[in-house]
């Protein structure tokens, strides 16, 4: 705790940077409930997306629209990069999507939040009582001495004998209701952090492997005593003390009487009043499946870097082709050297996402283009051509169809085509009832509802009576707001 290293800490350390960050509030609210609380280890990232654009859609609707500006996407890319690491990105085999989790330094950060709270009830007496039992049995474990080691089962067994004598005596001790409520506490407290520690665990599991993958990027030597350095201590993860300490845990976990006494003791636990007043939540009773869940995801990470490993050593090509072999080990090593201080810019430039392929026999033969033969030559002045095909044709005002459209919205808010057709019938038949779709259509206040069809009746020239069954047409007066949500636009 001396300056340098606090001074270190609070540039370089995610928990301290998210701790400072302006959008410290947002980042741990929102880790918070959709990591730490349902206890997910990992999230696709359409589904992470997702939940927060829910958060900013509610938080600028009470803060302002301006509060958050940028995208969901966009916000977890930033807490995902090196930068700020407060979340893993990656991506599986079999999969294109990237999966998102929490890095044990923001759990730390968030932890540390939690703990800023008033606590109504702090387990003092448990602790106390808890270490009392690991010094005891430290020491007790690690005595070589064969008679004291007797000597301490002798008094152990003689305070067991003096407690089943008071019990037959008819004095039955029971733990009142504040002693009751601070083991629960130390419990639950315990509980979580167990679910904190297993982040931390795979943590310290990927650290050991990129450190294997760092030597074997920068050796220099021959594959035979790589593999001899390599695969000599390839245990290192699994015979670390982390590692030890957590096959430990998994096969006392996985044992069937431990998952099954486990199971009684909390459910016997929450039965007890002093509990049930305290309204406890009801996961803490699955914990220890919880747990279970961890602790798997954690087990199937180390085999994966393992099988990893594995691979990246089993290069079948070194003593084919030494030479690219030793090109890329340099672009590794260099890769190394810069990953904590990355060039600015782009590195690379590519034209194109995907080649664009053009095969010969794609190309089609060529066609000469038609040259169409006209015929521009003038009739003579005294041949006999008709000009009643030049006065047949049928013109539509539709400055007249559109003056009658607005006489009607003088008078109502929303006029239909049908009743407009009524005060003013179809001079022209089907002419003028397609000119009045044609305004519709142009009209941004119109309405043309395929959902609703009416009927528009006339008389034509020769005195037959025509129907026209149409889409439901409204016209609107202009700044008129419509309820009708299943409108379809000309």
């Amino acid at each position: 705790m001396d300056f340098l290293t606090l001074e270190t800490l609070r540039s370089g350390h995610p928990a301290w940077r998210l701790l400072r960050a302006d959008l410290a509030p947002l980042v741990a609210s929102f880790l918070h409930r959709v990591f730490l609380k349902p206890n997910v280890r990992q999230m696709l990232e359409s589904d992470l997306v997702r939940h927060l654009e829910d958060d900013l859609f509610r938080l600028r609707r009470e803060l302002g629209e301006d509060r958050f500006p940028r995208d969901a996407r966009a916000y977890l890319d930033e807490w995902a990069s090196d930068k700020q690491g407060w979340l893993r990105k990656r991506y599986v085999a079999g999969s294109d999507e990237a999966q998102f989790d929490i890095t044990p330094a923001a759990e730390a950060a968030l932890t540390w939040l939690s703990s800023l709270g008033t606590r109504t009830f702090i387990s003092t007496e448990s602790r106390l009582r808890t270490v009392f039992d690991l010094l005891r049995d430290l020491i007790t474990d690690t005595e070589p001495d064969r008679e004291a080691r007797t000597a301490g089962l002798r008094r152990r067994r003689a305070e067991i004998d003096a407690e089943i004598a008071r019990l037959a005596a008819g004095h039955v001790p029971v733990l009142d209701d504040a002693s009751v409520r601070d083991r629960f506490h130390l419990i639950v407290e315990t509980a979580q952090s167990l679910l904190s520690d297993f982040r931390a665990v795979e943590h310290n599991f990927r650290t050991l492997d990129r450190d294997a993958r760092i030597k074997i990027s920068a050796w220099e030597g021959s594959k035979g005593e790589l593999l001899e350095r390599i695969l000599g201590d390839r245990d290192a993860i699994a015979d670390s003390d982390q590692g030890r300490s957590f096959r430990a845990f998994y096969d006392l976990l996985m044992s069937t009487d431990r998952q099954d006494e486990l199971t009684q003791l909390l459910e016997r636990m929450l039965a007890l009043d002093p509990v049930r007043v305290l309204k406890p939540d009801r996961r803490i009773k699955r914990v220890h499946f919880d747990w279970l869940t961890a602790a798997e995801a954690t087990q199937r990470t180390v085999a994966k870097l393992s099988s990893e490993l594995r691979r990246y050593l089993d290069d079948k090509t070194w003593l084919e082709n030494r030479r690219i072999i030793r090109l890329l080990r340099d672009i590794e090593a260099r890769a190394v050297e810069i990953s904590d201080c990355p060039p600015a810019g782009d590195f690379m430039e590519i034209d194109d996402v995907a080649p664009e392929i053009v095969l010969p026999m794609d190309r089609p033969l060529f066609s000469p283009p038609l040259k169409p033969d006209l015929d521009d030559s003038i009739p003579a002045a005294d041949a006999d051509i008709s000009a009643d095909a030049l006065f047949d044709l049928v013109h539509v005002d539709k400055s007249r169809l559109q003056a009658q459209i607005w006489r009607s919205l003088q008078r109502r808010d929303q006029v239909s085509l049908s009743d407009i057709v009524a005060e003013h019938p179809l001079e022209l038949g089907l002419s003028e009832l397609v000119a009045y779709l044609s305004i519709a259509s142009e009209d941004p206040n119109s309405i043309i509802d395929d959902q609703s069809k009416t009927h528009i009746d006339w008389v034509d020239d020769e005195g037959t009576a025509r129907r026209a069954t149409m889409p439901r047409v409204i016209f609107v007066r202009a700044g008129e707001v419509r309820s009708d949500e299943h409108e379809v636009r000309g």
